[in-house]
């Protein structure tokens, strides 16, 4: 292919960037909106606080279906393409788990949204960091994984202004308008340049023997992705139930107290992704993993609420620093003809085996209080997380489109 066509694929890197940060900001908008209505959707559907939960799990646990089929279809027909499907389907789940007339429906709506949930992140995040310099990938990473942090503040505004007049059904009907400015924005940005010039799209044989080249690579990926959704979905899931059921506050305390630390994340993992361009991406992870280790009493167990306010900013701020960095380092270990696959397959396994840390943590705290079993529970996985970092490769910098196929050990 010629050298102009595939520097194309750079043409509209911004374009690239928002359309990718809209996609997984919407993305999560829709996810935690259900984490603020789980007690009245109970006391409407006549069901308990931990069977709600299971709706979050539901949702996670087929997230890896997504992640597999919208990763196959990005390496063989483009990232864009695939990445407008996936938003298309997601929100239109969203919408319809608004209508839901029983806690069954609402729960199988919750599954096949979890499909779209799983497709989105992998391959915009290949389209965006492939479409940016290599020099800036960790500040488009932080940014990219801040849309995150940013859907779950966007989550607790609706909360705050929308639940209280409307209801919790009327916070899925929202969920959907978003998506038709992401497709807009796809529309006009250019296919990435490391695609156009993988020879194996268009040879299945080599790319699935190239898959299986590749498993010790892609083990090791499902693995840190356990452990770091682990830490996040564990500190994140239940600290709204945490704060109304044994805090006592109100749901506008409740989505203040949210948003703040959804400021702090998307602070943190901004300024960890730019130190990770200078530093390195497991220096960046592991500092930020230890610092939120040491805020686990200022996060749970503070005496006022000035300090619960500071703790639940700083520890987001830690948490998804050390996420911010995510993007960048699993794409760059991953190789280029596997890209659109790789990433968010490893990604939504590692989804998959933290799945049920909302269910986990909701049992322990029936047998002792949400404050102890989250921070029993975050610790461990916060340790777990550093070693894993810490052991681990990395591949700081590589450039992208360099070999198609290569092997990664």
């Amino acid at each position: 292919m010629p050298a102009t066509d595939i520097a194309s694929g750079r043409g509209n890197p911004r374009n690239a960037v928002t359309a990718c940060f809209l996609g997984w900001t919407l993305d999560a908008f829709d996810f935690f909106v259900l984490t603020f209505v789980i007690v009245p959707i109970g006391a409407e559907f006549h069901h308990s606080v931990l069977d709600v939960a299971f709706a979050l799990t539901a949702s996670l646990f087929t997230r890896p279906l997504g992640a597999f089929i919208f990763g196959l279809l990005a390496d063989r027909y483009g990232r864009r393409l695939p990445l407008i499907m996936d938003i298309l389907f997601y929100s239109v789940i969203e919408v319809l788990s608004g209508f839901a007339p029983s806690y069954s429906v609402f729960i199988f709506l919750r599954l096949l949204y979890g499909i779209g949930m799983g497709g989105e992140w992998g391959v915009g995040a290949s389209l965006a960091l492939e479409s940016v310099p290599a020099k800036w990938r960790g500040v488009v990473s932080g940014l990219l994984q801040e849309g995150y942090a940013f859907g779950n503040l966007l989550a607790a505004v609706a909360y705050w202004l929308v639940f209280p007049r409307f209801g919790w059904r009327a916070m899925f009907f929202i969920g959907a308008g978003p998506g038709l400015l992401t497709v807009f924005i796809l529309l006009k940005v250019k296919e990435s340049a490391a695609w156009q010039s993988t020879a194996l799209r268009n040879d299945w044989r080599s790319y699935w023997k190239s898959i299986f080249q590749n498993w010790k690579r892609f083990a090791y990926l499902v693995g840190l992705m356990a452990l770091m959704n682990f830490i996040s979905h564990g500190t994140q899931d239940l600290y709204p139930t945490f704060l109304q059921s044994q805090r006592g506050y109100a749901s506008g305390t409740t989505a203040l107290l949210t948003a703040i630390s959804m400021i702090g994340a998307i602070i943190g993992g901004i300024l960890f992704g730019f130190y990770s361009d200078r530093r390195g991406r497991r220096r960046a992870m592991i500092l930020a993993l230890v610092l939120a280790l040491l805020l686990i009493p200022a996060w749970i167990a503070a005496p006022n609420f000035a300090i619960i306010m500071a703790g639940a900013f700083f520890m987001q701020f830690m948490v998804q620093g050390a996420w911010g960095v995510i993007p960048a380092h699993i794409n760059e270990l991953s190789p280029d003809a596997l890209r659109g696959f790789f990433p968010g397959f490893a990604y939504q396994l590692g989804v998959l085996a933290a799945s049920f840390s909302p269910p986990i943590e909701a049992s322990l705290a029936r047998k002792i209080s949400y404050a102890h079993a989250m921070g029993i529970f975050a610790a461990i996985v916060l340790a777990a997380g550093m070693i894993a970092v810490a052991f681990g490769p990395e591949a700081h910098g590589i450039k992208f489109g360099r070999e198609a196929g290569a092997s990664s050990s």
